[in-house]
């Protein structure tokens, strides 16, 4: 079966407002965080104000010469649309659209010159979901089945954001809090972290895990420093201390804080970004982002270095989409997923879930739909063309 067309397209799905009335407002819209960015205190710390957050979700449209089509998303809007319409789309329509490994591996050689990460992995991975998505539909079977099928009964999660209580109400039993403070804060940072972490662990109890999400905030050595601080309260990880393309200082860190398990990988793009840090030893837990890294055959191949090492991967935002779910669902060392929790406490998840067909989480776990592809339920008439 040939590929008909490549394109990037908006969706638009109806959203009903929630029947619930909210207990208050969720901690995403007024907790703030820190980025490499707010080195300099001219830009805020909202994450939907800080540069190079924006542009929007790209999705991507593949249509085989039957006139059946998957869809497959990333993000980061017209920069990332262009790559998709312009660059891979010409060279990829007219192949065999099952040939998901030649068809991945064409994308990434093309971009070498230009340097296949960022914008390119981005673009890349919109498509490689799609194909896969389409791929799911002419074999009449969802996703985790076609990556061998599932290993275990449902998808253990863990909560992502500062609303606790709402998190354990809902059944969570692992969770994720946000960092307020970036290295230059000094000591004042040191001491907002800790506060935050201590005041996390005395509201989840000694059975819960805890993980901090550092977002490339740190240097080696306030990163140093936050370890030796959280250690009382016996982290599962400390998250993405360091941007992703200082591997010397990731390398430094891990030695200096052999007690506190490392993960990251959201930031960094391709398998080779990720062999590296597995080959070092300077990763405990990595975190490919399906939507960023090359879509789910390049996540495929960096979940193998890392479980021929005995790292686990764990998604970063698995949870949330289709496709991290069925990742999460046919892979053994992919013990759980994470679930950002952004939503105002009190509104059940039934009433926020973004895409019609995609599970939601009940009591801190979930099953993914068995429909064909990623069992999205998207109407032909939510479609739209990009730009």
């Amino acid at each position: 079966m040939k590929i008909k067309e490549i394109r990037a397209v908006n969706v638009n799905i109806p959203h009903t407002p929630p029947k619930t009335k909210p207990r208050r407002p969720t901690w995403n819209r007024s907790a703030p965080r820190a980025l490499p960015i707010n080195k300099y205190p001219e830009f805020s710390r909202l994450p939907s104000q800080m540069p190079g957050m924006g542009g929007g979700q790209v999705w991507v449209r593949i249509t085989a010469e039957d006139g059946t089509w998957g869809m497959g998303a990333c993000s980061f809007g017209d920069s990332v649309a262009v790559l998709i319409d312009q660059t891979f789309a010409p060279m990829l329509e007219g192949r065999d659209c099952l040939a998901t490994e030649y068809l991945n591996d064409l994308m990434w050689r093309s971009m070498q010159r230009l340097g296949a990460a960022g914008h390119a992995a981005v673009a890349q991975s919109g498509i490689d979901l799609a194909l896969w998505d389409l791929k799911g539909k002419l074999l009449d079977l969802p996703v985790y089945r076609l990556l061998g099928g599932p290993c275990r009964d449902k998808i253990k999660l863990y909560a992502t954001g500062d609303d606790l209580d709402w998190s354990m109400e809902l059944g969570f039993k692992a969770f994720k809090v946000t960092n307020p403070a970036h290295y230059e804060m000094g000591i004042e940072g040191l001491n907002l972290v800790e506060e935050k972490l201590a005041m996390a662990r005395e509201t989840i109890g000694s059975n819960a895990e805890l993980m901090l999400n550092a977002v490339m905030s740190y240097n080696v050595e306030f990163a140093v420093q936050i370890a030796e601080r959280l250690r009382p309260f016996r982290m599962r990880w400390l998250e993405e201390p360091l941007i992703p393309t200082d591997l010397e200082g990731h390398i430094e860190l891990k030695k200096s804080v052999p007690w506190m398990p490392i993960a990251t990988g959201e930031d960094h793009h391709g398998r080779q970004a990720f062999r590296q840090l597995v080959e070092h030893r300077c990763v405990d837990v990595v975190q490919p982002d399906l939507k960023w890294c090359g879509g789910l055959s390049e996540a495929i191949k960096i979940y193998t270095i890392a479980e021929a090492a005995g790292i686990v991967s764990i998604p970063h935002g698995g949870g949330n989409t289709p496709f991290g779910q069925h990742f999460a669902m046919a892979l053994p060392e992919s013990p759980m997923a994470e679930y950002w929790l952004g939503t105002d406490p009190g509104i059940p998840l039934s009433e926020v879930r973004s895409i019609p067909g995609m599970a939601t989480p009940i009591e801190g776990c979930l099953i993914p739909s068995d429909a064909p592809g990623f069992g999205m339920e998207i109407k032909e008439e939510w479609i739209e063309p990009w730009g």
